[in-house]
């Protein structure tokens, strides 16, 4: 792993900060670490990214059935 030493000093900070506490070695939730409009945005970038990729594959199928139907 690239960041194998800074995931590993992270994750003694986590079990540091929380003591002996069994949620220590636990992954957090997603949710907990989310801001109030950060689901929103990461629906609308996930959008702006697949959202023009599907159209061109849509176009390119669209274009593909045009030539062997027309020609």
């Amino acid at each position: 792993m690239l960041f194998h030493r800074k995931y590993e000093k992270m994750k003694a900070f986590q079990r540091e900060q929380l003591g002996d506490n069994p949620r220590a070695l636990e992954e957090e939730n997603l949710s907990d670490k989310l801001e109030k409009h950060d689901t929103l945005a990461l629906i609308l970038s996930a959008l702006i990214t697949i959202v023009p990729v599907v159209l061109l594959f849509l176009l390119a199928i669209v274009a593909a059935g045009y030539f062997f139907l027309v020609r």
